[in-house]
């Protein structure tokens, strides 16, 4: 049995809504076996379904196809995921960060920095 990949993607939880998903399908997101199509292509077992989502690639092997919004226990067995696990904590930790107001000045110091500078 087949079902669109936008409806297959939203019944299995990858995406809240309906829109969303279609969307995200359109904007080449959502890839089936490698290649980006159209919302209404079909989706069937063994088709392996690529989707970046929250900054992080899912890559998943479609088993069933449910027509219909599923609970999260029963989406999990309607796939197999084959995603890579994502980096650990300290990875992200140790990776750079700016510091709070180092960047462009904010509202108030633009303000004050043209009283300096005489710009009332």
């Amino acid at each position: 049995m087949s079902v669109r990949i936008d409806v297959w993607v939203w019944a299995v939880r990858i995406f809240k809504t309906r829109t969303d998903a279609a969307a995200a399908v359109r904007a080449g997101h959502v890839k089936l076996n490698g290649v980006a199509v159209k919302p209404a292509q079909q989706v069937v077992p063994g088709d392996r379904v690529r989707a970046w989502v929250n900054h992080r690639e899912l890559q998943l092997e479609v088993v069933d196809t449910p027509r219909k919004r599923v609970g999260a226990p029963i989406a999990r067995t309607c796939y197999i995921d084959h995603s890579p696990p994502p980096p650990p904590k300290e990875i992200l930790a140790s990776q750079p960060q700016r510091d709070r107001g180092s960047g462009r000045p904010t509202k108030r110091e633009r303000r004050q920095l043209d009283r300096l500078r005489g710009r009332d």
